[in-house]
């Protein structure tokens, strides 16, 4: 059976409720529509298992997509330790259950309502509804941001402040797609470029200084 996310239920038993009723009383055209709606749910919301033997210090790409941007981090973060920005567009195929990028504990997991501009464009980092989860890690600080789009209408955020992650772990997801941001110190190497492809607890996308935790 193919692994699920258990956020996708509602929008798979919906249609597949809506289709048998349909069909019971005569529609048939209607209950395909539902049921390819319900196919189209139970592939969104598919949950591969994931793992990397990776190094240590490597950090994972959290999100399965394509990697936007690799640039600076806003300046509110740049003054926290964390000057590297890596942004990642998840399209509607990808899945979008997202993954931690390193081991460590939480230090801050938060919520924050907004617009649900176009995920591509820079603003929506800012001005989007958005979770953001800072993660303290052997190696130091690292954070992300789940980022709602156009399309993707709820963030789901699965930890909270003080829990223990281990990296590649399932952290939460993104709703019908959107954008993953990941803040890194400015000591990281960032080792994949704008258009590589990424996969979510997999992929590396930069490694850490060792030695320098802040």
């Amino acid at each position: 059976m193919l692994p699920f996310a258990p956020e996708g239920y509602p929008f798979v038993l919906v249609p597949a409720l809506a289709g048998i009723v349909a069909w019971t009383f005569g529609y048939p055209a209607a209950a395909i529509v539902c049921w390819v709606a319900m196919a189209a749910c139970v592939a969104f919301f598919r949950d591969p298992a994931r793992h990397a033997d990776a190094a240590p210090d490597v950090v994972l790409a959290p999100a399965d997509g394509k990697v936007l941007s690799v640039g600076a981090a806003p300046a509110a973060l740049a003054a926290r330790g964390l000057e590297r920005q890596v942004s990642i567009f998840m399209s509607p195929a990808n899945v979008h259950v997202n993954r931690a990028p390193i081991a460590g504990t939480v230090r801050e997991a938060g919520h924050t309502p907004g617009a649900h501009l176009p995920a591509f464009r820079d603003k929506a980092s800012d001005r989007n509804e958005h979770s953001f989860v800072l993660l303290d890690g052997a190696l130091g600080p690292v954070a992300y941001k789940q980022i709602a789009g156009s399309l993707a209408r709820r963030v789901v955020c699965d930890l909270t402040p003080g829990q223990r992650v281990e990296r590649g772990s399932r952290v939460g997801l993104i709703k019908f797609g959107s954008r993953v941001d990941l803040f890194l110190p400015a000591a990281a190497t960032v080792v994949v470029a704008p258009g590589a492809v990424t996969r979510a607890g997999v992929t590396p996308v930069a490694r850490l200084a060792k030695g320098n935790p802040t």
